[in-house]
């Protein structure tokens, strides 16, 4: 049983929001938020940050604002201020797979400081020019200050809150539940209550906390606007440019098929005129001379026998070569053999009919070849092999037919090469020219190699599914 619902939607990419702060952006995510894993993925993202920060980050911050203000006195900060500076990369590089890791979002690389031209104080200074290295190390400093707030009223309200149910199991006569004026069931309500709405507020206070950090970090550990805009602007002409080789391929298509239906239609236009000029000339005048020996026959059957029998006899060569000249009509128009036994025989009947001696090679199954691409082959052959007879003087023919491994679509090769003297042409209005227009027609390829004095080399190339 079938539907017509169609495929599912592919589901949508979740935003940061729904995924570091699910708290704070659906009413479900605040109820779980307790026992959210986004919730764990927070405290630890503050945690380790908090650590992190307050060790490497406030290195970090110390050493460039020492290095920075011991410029002007001292020759050496200039120096140390620019290894700070290559520091403040590395910092970044490495809170930035902190990040990922924790959080599961991955913040983009600001782009290299690009080409570091030679000499000592170019290079000194391409680190001090660098905005993402400054960008770093102010971001070591402000999630040094965020993390810790945030860690710290979170981890408070967590242990206030374990406190709080804690005090639970006191007992009637505790110490709270006297100074508190309440009953002791009062006391406990309340407590478990203010559990409750402490565990929600650290929840949803570390989620936020973690937002905040990871928002941070893409501002200032991210590529820089500028950097955003040249990308962009680079994927915009990358993009353009692809659209105009496109356009380029399209109207070169374009002006492709218009001469190939040209030639198509030339073709079957000559074909035609060849069918109507082998009827007219031959079958059809074979025919007259027939009926006018079988009303001969008919005039002496009587009066002279004998007469009679040879007119007859005339009558009945003529309707041998008739039906001999039907044949090979049919055959230029599409060969039986073709349809009845396929293009391995067909081939092999051409090459038995050619006065040159002539080698067939089939490989593999020819049978994916639709049949538009079989006749094609075929015509092709057998002009060829009248081209060789006629003109080429060659002592051997070789026909070679397969399927072009992996191509897709697939596609049907047919070579013919001759030893022969080569030279030729495929003019305007010659069989050649015909070919290479029936064969354009197929979306097929033509290739003919004929140099003067070392044979010919025909190759055609068209679609299986023509």
């Amino acid at each position: 049983m079938t539907s017509d619902a169609g495929p599912a939607p592919a589901p949508q990419p979740r935003s940061l929001e729904d995924r570091v702060t699910p708290a704070l952006v659906s009413g479900p995510g605040f109820f779980r938020a307790p026992y959210d894993a986004a919730t764990g993925r927070a405290f630890a993202a503050l945690g380790v940050g908090w650590v992190w920060h307050l060790t490497g980050g406030l290195i970090l911050w110390t050493l460039v604002v020492v290095s920075a203000a011991a410029v002007p006195a001292f020759g050496v900060g200039l120096p140390l201020l620019a290894l700070s500076l290559v520091v403040a990369r590395w910092f970044g590089a490495a809170e930035r797979a902190r990040i990922a890791a924790q959080t599961g979002v991955v913040i983009p690389a600001p782009l290299p400081v690009g080409h570091v031209p030679r000499g000592f104080w170019s290079r000194l200074w391409t680190p001090i020019r660098d905005g993402r290295a400054w960008a770093a190390t102010l971001y070591a400093f402000l999630a040094m200050l965020l993390t810790s707030v945030f860690f710290a009223v979170a981890a408070a309200l967590a242990a206030a809150a374990v406190a709080a149910v804690a005090f639970v199991p006191l007992g009637r006569d505790s110490a709270l539940a006297g100074w508190t004026g309440l009953s002791w069931p009062a006391t406990v309500v309340g407590a478990l209550a203010g559990a409750v709405v402490l565990v929600w507020a650290a929840a949803a206070l570390a989620q936020y906390g973690s937002y905040l950090m990871v928002r941070l970090a893409t501002v200032l550990l991210g590529p820089s606007a500028a950097d955003v805009a040249r990308a962009r602007a680079a994927v915009a002409e990358h993009e353009t440019r692809l659209a105009e080789a496109a356009a380029h391929t399209a109207r070169e298509r374009a002006v492709v098929l218009t001469e190939s239906r040209t030639a198509a239609v030339s073709a079957a236009d000559t074909e035609r005129r060849r069918i109507e000029r082998d009827l007219h000339d031959g079958a059809q005048q074979r025919l007259v001379a027939l009926g006018v020996e079988l009303g001969v026959a008919r005039r002496l059957a009587d009066k002279d026998p004998e007469h009679a029998v040879a007119a007859l006899e005339l009558a009945h060569r003529e309707i041998k070569e008739t039906l001999a000249e039907l044949r090979d009509l049919v055959r230029g128009i599409h060969p039986a053999v073709l349809s009845d036994r396929g293009l391995d025989a067909a081939l092999s009947a051409l090459a038995g009919r050619s006065p040159v001696p002539v080698r067939v090679e089939v490989t593999g199954d020819l049978t994916p070849a639709g049949s538009a691409a079989q006749a094609a082959a075929y015509f092709v052959v057998a002009e060829a092999l009248t081209n060789v007879a006629k003109h080429a003087g060659a002592d051997s023919v070789r026909v070679a037919a397969s399927l072009v491994p992996d191509e897709h679509p697939q596609r049907l090769r047919v070579t013919v090469s001759d030893d022969g003297r080569g030279g030729a042409e495929p003019t305007p209005g010659s069989g050649l020219e015909g070919l290479r227009g029936r064969v354009a027609a197929l979306d097929g390829t033509f290739e003919l190699d004929s140099p003067p004095g070392k044979g010919t080399r025909l190759t055609v190339e068209v679609p299986c599914a023509s």
